[in-house]
């Protein structure tokens, strides 16, 4: 049985959003006010402390651990690679020598005199933010990411999985009421956004994943699909962090359900288009819905430009004119339009 669900999600051929764009820790900002990215634009890094490897010396090497300082074979500070020897005792007299090799690559961060024990770290991890959606960097967060205004066509869905995403959109359904089934699938639609009909199936989308299919947008989903997917029931969760091989955003409910007629015909009027996605859904608290982005011409460059530009600029400017003169009022005063999350349902 389906089952449709219609919270008042948001679907407009214009409209003006920010995203923040922001590092999980301090780091270095990468791009200015201003900037023109693409949605592969990295707009700031950093680097996450690496992994803690710890080597019981004393128990090892059979030494009191006062002496283990004396026992090491590179000072404190000291850059090794993984089998380098660290360490070395001798037992049985000073007969037999024993040694310890680093389990890791790394850093000799700390030796302790009181436990015995090394604490070796692993190299930083680094962590790189794109800026998601093709746009303008309007305000830096200093030493912690951006935000990234864009203006163009926006779409919510009711439910997704897998992480942010963007393609070309391509129309593999011939209307809303048609299922995206396997064969409506090609090599060609490798990269793209896909868009479906009615419904799509899990064996569809193992063909999407295979074909390298960036994005596939359909009507309904089957719930047993769904945990077939998955390899497990969702429960209350935020999905988005799924390693599926591709987003999947669903635009009406669970079950065979034609696409809304209104969403079919914004998204198929888009075709050929570049389009960002993100699979990201909170039901309850902090509600966030799954997007499709489709920015206009102004709403960036489609690579990496200086705002200044007066062809930049001018197409920007318009279509931030275009948007809030077709907005028919105001948003409601529970959230704002420049919220990364999306407003809660009616």
């Amino acid at each position: 049985m389906a089952h449709a669900y219609t919270p008042g999600l948001r679907v407009t051929d214009r409209a003006v959003l920010r995203r923040e764009r922001r590092l999980p820790l301090k780091g270095e900002v990468l791009v200015s006010v201003g900037h023109h990215v693409a949605p592969d634009t990295i707009v700031a890094r950093t680097e996450l402390p690496g992994n803690v490897q710890i080597v019981n010396v004393a128990a090892q090497l059979s030494l009191d651990p006062a002496a283990v300082p004396s026992a090491l074979l590179a000072p404190v500070g000291s850059a090794v690679r993984k089998g380098d020897p660290i360490a070395q005792g001798r037992s049985l007299f000073g007969l037999v020598k024993n040694t310890i090799q680093a389990p890791a690559g790394g850093t000799i961060e700390s030796v302790s005199p009181v436990s015995g024990q090394l604490i070796l770290r692993e190299p930083p991890l680094p962590v790189e933010v794109n800026a998601y959606v093709r746009g303008v960097v309007s305000d830096v967060l200093p030493g912690e990411g951006v935000i990234v205004e864009t203006c163009g066509a926006f779409l919510q869905g009711i439910f997704g999985v897998g992480g942010e995403t963007h393609g070309e959109l391509a129309i593999a359904a011939a209307g809303p009421e048609q299922e995206l089934t396997v064969a409506k699938l090609e090599p060609t639609h490798r990269g793209k956004v896909v868009v479906g009909g009615s419904r799509v199936s899990y064996a569809t989308l193992m063909r999407a994943k295979e074909i390298g299919v960036a994005a596939v947008v359909a009507g309904g989903f089957d719930d047993r699909d769904l945990r077939q997917l998955l390899g497990r029931d969702l429960g209350v969760a935020i999905t988005g962090s799924e390693e599926l091989g591709f987003t999947l955003v669903l635009t009406e409910g669970f079950g065979r359900i034609p696409m809304a007629a209104r969403t079919w015909r914004l998204l198929e009027a888009h075709r050929g288009e570049r389009a960002s996605v993100s699979g990201a859904t909170q039901i309850r608290a902090g509600v966030m819905r799954p997007e499709i982005i489709i920015p206009r011409d102004g709403g960036g460059a489609g690579s990496e430009t200086d705002l200044s530009t007066s062809a930049a600029s001018a197409a920007w400017s318009s279509c931030r004119a275009s948007s809030s003169r077709s907005r028919p009022s105001p948003p409601p005063a529970c959230w704002s339009w420049s919220s990364p999350t999306t407003p809660p349902a009616p």
